[in-house]
């Protein structure tokens, strides 16, 4: 029997925390003898990665952003994540298109039928029935007010451009977050990020045992790890 692949991306205003749990689940889906491949966007292959140096760091407007996103976006499908699906592994991708609809979109303004475009153009797939446009199975939104998370970044690390931005930036951010869940509220699992750590890992593990995709007694303290 063919194990089905499970694309699963993480969502989230940089400081929600979204980072801290993804080691921990893909603990708890190789305890079930799950094989799995963990990755990044902007990222994920040498490509991409260069790409993403150049996102997060270089001035430029939002459309040269939206286009270098979509361009590493499109090799790391080609290169990672359609191959890994296609073995019937557990991919775990932090971030995805709705960053992009988050951050250039709602965060930089940037035209959002355009977006769609690039998403239907770039992400489009062959399936047995007929081409479709990849989306996520699961997307974990790890949902936290702009305040918080800026009092969690503040001395954490040199910031990048985008955690550099103002409290107001993120709050178009966390915006652009909710109107995706509202829009493919199937596909999303929001998750109240100002709890504490255990209680996060708790809800977390809630969505994926609610699929029937990790048993009940399957890492109950991973995310303390």
């Amino acid at each position: 029997m063919t194990t089905t692949g499970l694309f699963i991306t993480f969502e989230g205003i940089d400081g929600a925390g979204k980072s801290t749990h993804i080691d921990s689940l893909a603990q708890a889906f190789k305890a079930q003898g799950r094989s799995l491949v963990t990755t990044r966007e902007p990222g994920g292959t040498p490509l991409a990665e260069k790409l993403r140096t150049l996102v997060l760091n270089d001035p430029m407007d939002a459309m040269t952003e939206a286009l270098l996103v979509f361009a590493a976006r499109r090799d790391h499908l080609k290169q990672v994540i359609e191959p890994a699906l296609a073995r019937g592994d557990v991919v775990l991708c932090d971030r995805f298109t709705d960053a992009t609809f988050a951050y250039q979109g709602s965060g930089r303004g940037f035209d959002l039928d355009t977006l769609s475009y690039l998403e239907q153009l770039v992400q489009i797939q062959q399936g047995v029935e007929g081409d479709f446009v990849r989306q996520p199975d699961m997307t974990i939104w790890f949902d936290l007010a702009p305040e918080i998370a800026a009092q969690r970044l503040a001395g954490a690390r040199v910031p990048d451009k985008f955690e550099a931005q103002p409290v107001e930036f993120f709050a178009r951010v966390r915006a652009g977050y909710l109107a995706r869940h509202d829009a493919q509220p199937w596909r999303f699992a929001r998750i109240e990020a100002d709890q504490s750590r255990e209680a996060v890992w708790q809800d977390v593990l809630a969505a994926f045992r609610q699929k029937g995709w990790l048993s009940n007694g399957s890492s109950d303290a991973g995310g303390l790890a």
